[in-house]
């Protein structure tokens, strides 16, 4: 009788370890993803607020003295998105331009954005803008390229 109220006592004892060790788990789970969720809803709403701060952006490439739309050209939209941790992202979105020599670009957060853009038989053209409205109109004009000799 005596051996049997020892073994009880010793599995009893194991099950409060398992019960303790368990809790313990649990209280450390919770630690760590109660951060991570309050990431997660913080970020939706940084997401949504983005949304508003984003400009549509058109772009209108012309070149030469007569200002004819240049069909075909490369549009590179370059900014970087900002990142609470660790380094912000850089972005380059590239485009081409329509018979019109119009780009649409639907959504680019307001702020520093670097257009450049290439097109054969015409010189390079790269120059920063800030951006602040919802909707926004950039005109470029290409030049001739230099001689050569």
């Amino acid at each position: 009788m005596a051996a049997c109220i020892m073994q009880r006592e010793v599995n009893h004892s194991k099950a409060q370890h398992w019960v303790h060790g368990t809790a313990i788990l649990l209280l450390g789970l919770g630690v760590f993803l109660l951060p991570v969720l309050m990431l997660a809803q913080s970020g939706g709403k940084a997401a949504k607020e983005k949304e508003g701060v984003a400009t549509k952006l058109r772009i209108e490439v012309t070149a030469g003295e007569g200002g004819d739309p240049v069909e075909g050209a490369s549009v590179y939209v370059r900014y970087e998105e900002e990142r609470k941790f660790g380094k912000d992202k850089k972005i380059e979105q590239n485009w081409k331009t329509n018979k019109e020599g119009v780009v649409k670009v639907p959504a680019v957060p307001r702020g520093k954005v670097l257009i450049q853009v290439i097109a054969p038989g015409w010189k390079t053209f790269g120059q920063w803008y800030d951006l602040d409205q919802e909707e926004q109109t950039i005109k470029i004009r290409l030049q001739k390229p230099p001689r050569w000799y």
